[in-house]
C-alpha cells in the first residue's frame, strides 16, 4: 500500500523558514517525478514545485521561485521542500504527490498518489 506522509509544517513569523518532508512507503518512486501543492482556505489547490525522478530537474511556481527549494533523497524515499523568506500568503496546507511518470508536470491530474497534508501558517 502506497503511503505518503508529510511533516515539518508549523507556525512561523514572516521572513522565517520551514523545511517540509514527504516520506514515501509501499513502493519505490525513483522513476516518478514528485511534487508539492498547497491549498489555502477557500481557494483551489495550487502547484508549488516539482522534481524529476533523479532529482536533476526542478520546476517552480512563479510565486515561490527563488524562495523555495525542492529536493529528494531516493535512498531514503523522501522528498523535501525548503521554504525561506516565508510570507503570510504562503499560509496553506501543503501536500506532496507522486507523478504518473518521470516527466515534470504541474497539473494535479498528472499526479497519482497524495499525502494527507501538513499545515503551514505564516504570521505577519
Amino acid at each position: 500500500q502506497v503511503q505518503l506522509v508529510e511533516s515539518g509544517g508549523g507556525l512561523v513569523q514572516a521572513g522565517g523558514s520551514l523545511r517540509l518532508s514527504c516520506a514515501a512507503s509501499g513502493r519505490t518512486f525513483i522513476r516518478n517525478a514528485m511534487g508539492w501543492f498547497r491549498q489555502a482556505p477557500g481557494e483551489e489547490p495550487e502547484f508549488v514545485a516539482a522534481i524529476s525522478g533523479s532529482g536533476s530537474s526542478t520546476y517552480y511556481a512563479d510565486s515561490v521561485k527563488g524562495r523555495f527549494t525542492i529536493s529528494r533523497d531516493n535512498a531514503k524515499s523522501t522528498m523535501y521542500l525548503q521554504m525561506n523568506s516565508l510570507k503570510p500568503e504562503d499560509t496553506a496546507v501543503y501536500y506532496c504527490a507522486v507523478g504518473k511518470s518521470s516527466r515534470i508536470v504541474a497539473a494535479r491530474a498528472e499526479f497519482d498518489y497524495w499525502g494527507q497534508g501538513t499545515q503551514v501558517t505564516v504570521a505577519s
